[in-house]
């Protein structure tokens, strides 16, 4: 069954690891990263975006396939179906379509609306024991056609956005969505003190994970980030290696097209890419 973020989070705070968040975006994917999770005994988040959600037919048809393979699978380690970046309406929908888990990006909002909007939220999130994400500080790069410069989140803000009782919170330290530039001046480890210091105990969440270095990273989680988001790494070594694939010849079978084919290297290419940040994070073994 899918269970809240907030169990999991706080035990990888406590144990200074991260748990992953790996986005999802059809069915080869999901099958990837929850036959890697239970393999290596970690706990997981599985990440949807708006966008996602809508390519694969609605949050109604994203919930049952999730749950399907839950137990199909046999799949016994702690599983979160997470909206990413989600709006206010979106993140209501995803409440209702069965998410246990979910973010409201209020961070383009000024911070008055930005507590308004998460207030309302975190009292449903609350009732119906699910966990939610609040950000502060827009994250850098691109995420379903939201562009954000990578701003450092306001400490302040962040500590009246925590005491509203968030599960999770996401400042912005500098870090980026996709790629990360040749001529990006890291992480803002100031920043990210400033905000521990302000909100405490609460688990932190680290958006942008593909491309930081892995003594960023490594640090980010000894100063209070237990969740790690993965996306654009997963698309690139799926991409790969189905190019690989295709450009090898190997799909011309005589017997048409056939996806099962076609997207195994891909589903093998995530399954390691899944693997090797759960090693970096920490979380093998921690279900």
């Amino acid at each position: 069954m899918l269970v809240s973020a907030k169990e999991m989070l706080n035990k990888a705070r406590e144990g200074k690891y991260a748990v992953g968040q790996f986005n999802i975006n059809n069915l080869e994917w999901t099958k990837a990263i929850l036959l890697t999770a239970q393999e290596n005994n970690s706990p997981v988040i599985l990440g949807v975006s708006e966008g996602a959600g809508k390519y694969m037919c609605g949050y109604k048809t994203v919930v049952g396939m999730v749950k399907g393979m839950l137990e199909e699978l046999n799949i016994t380690v702690p599983v979160a179906l997470h909206l990413d970046h989600g709006s206010f309406e979106g993140a209501k929908a995803c409440i209702d379509a069965g998410f246990s888990s979910v973010m409201f990006d209020g961070s383009h909002y000024p911070i008055e609306e930005n507590i308004a909007k998460t207030k309302e939220l975190v009292a449903t999130c609350n009732k119906l024991g699910l966990s939610i994400e609040a950000e502060v500080g827009s994250i850098g790069g691109e995420e379903d056609g939201v562009v954000g410069a990578g701003e450092c989140a306001d400490p302040d803000e962040c500590k009246a956005i925590a005491d509203l009782g968030v599960t999770m919170l996401a400042a912005g330290i500098g870090n980026i969505h996709g790629k990360y530039p040749e001529n990006w001046a890291g992480l803002s480890f100031e920043t990210l003190e400033a905000v521990k210091n302000k909100v405490g105990d609460m688990p932190l969440v680290l958006h942008g994970g593909t491309g930081i270095p892995e003594d960023m990273i490594k640090k980010a989680i000894s100063l209070g980030v237990a969740k790690i988001n993965v996306n654009t790494e997963c698309q690139l070594s799926f991409q790969a290696a189905t190019r690989e694939y295709i450009e090898a010849g190997k799909d011309q079978q005589g017997k048409g097209f056939d996806p099962r084919k076609l997207l195994a290297p891909g589903f093998e290419a995530i399954k390691a890419t899944v693997k090797e940040k759960m090693e970096l994070f920490g979380s093998i073994g921690k279900a």
